[in-house]
């Protein structure tokens, strides 16, 4: 077995781990009652960037650190100073980054909830690591500071392996209704009378689909919140638009138009015709 696959195996054993449950849980509540309010959760989600906003701010504590780490390793004594100054921006860049990190666990689920507290346990650490080692340095010890900085860089990396493999891995923050799309040859889906205003759940060969009918006509969208994989069947109608049922991200029906999220992107939507006494759809 390679160290990569013992590595995952590992992590896959921690998200298993129903033992964290209690404290996960736990956390989690308390992050989504102080995080999941508007227009706080759209700000934190990267709604109105249209991409999540945490892996963005990632780079900054990484890249400080990283550098911090480098000039002490080659830089010599000249560099200290500099060092010192780019310990401490990732300090403060450090704390935008895991409050965003936080409102996007506090959605998450199972071994992704499990896997994301160990996580956030690791960048907690590294980040009181290095700001014990801002404080070393700025009162002149050194040698102290850089110890504490390569212990923060540890674990900044274990951190950053299992943030990984919650992207990578298990999906965590990807567009759910990417894949797969809908036929983009007309496809029936149902009869038209078992198409109401209520949300009805179908299948376009492999894509799951709503349709609905709005102002008159059959309007056909993602079954899946690009959030989370929420099912937009069981979601809400109301003014024209369409609510997920697990985190309230809102779209409209005409065009999939993000009204609020969390969710970073629209829900996709179909085109639909009437064919005799059946619905048909196909990718725009």
């Amino acid at each position: 077995m390679s160290f990569g696959q013992t590595l995952s195996r590992v992590v896959e054993r921690l998200g298993r781990e129903e033992r964290l449950d209690e404290f996960a849980d736990l956390a989690a509540d308390t992050v989504r009652e102080r995080l999941d309010r508007q227009p706080l959760k759209d700000v934190l989600s990267g709604t109105w960037l249209g991409h999540p906003l945490h892996p963005l701010l990632t780079d900054l504590p990484i890249g400080f650190w990283t550098s911090a780490f480098t000039l002490d390793l080659v830089g010599g004594r000249n560099t200290r100073r500099a060092a010192t100054h780019l310990v401490a921006w990732g300090v403060v860049s450090a704390v935008p980054t895991a409050i965003t990190g936080a409102a996007d666990w506090g959605d998450t689920t199972g071994p992704a909830r499990r896997i994301g507290l160990i996580h956030a346990a690791a960048n907690t650490a590294a980040l009181g690591c290095f700001a014990a080692s801002w404080w070393s340095r700025v009162r002149g010890r050194h040698a102290r500071g850089v110890a504490l900085g390569l212990a923060g860089a540890t674990a900044a990396t274990v951190g950053g392996y299992l943030g990984g493999h919650l992207l990578q891995t298990m999906g965590v923050g990807v567009n759910r209704a990417a894949a797969p799309g809908p036929p983009v040859e007309w496809t029936q889906v149902a009869a038209t009378n078992e198409v109401t205003s209520t949300p009805r759940r179908v299948l376009a060969g492999e894509a799951p689909l709503v349709v609905l009918r709005h102002r008159g006509d059959v309007v056909a969208l993602d079954a899946r919140c690009p959030h989370r994989g929420g099912p937009m069947d069981e979601g809400e109608v109301r003014d024209g638009c369409i609510r997920c049922p697990w985190h309230a991200s809102v779209f409209r029906l005409d065009d999939g138009a993000i009204v609020q999220g969390p969710s970073t992107v629209d829900l996709p939507t179909y085109e639909t015709r009437i064919s005799g006494e059946r619905v048909e759809v196909r990718a725009r």
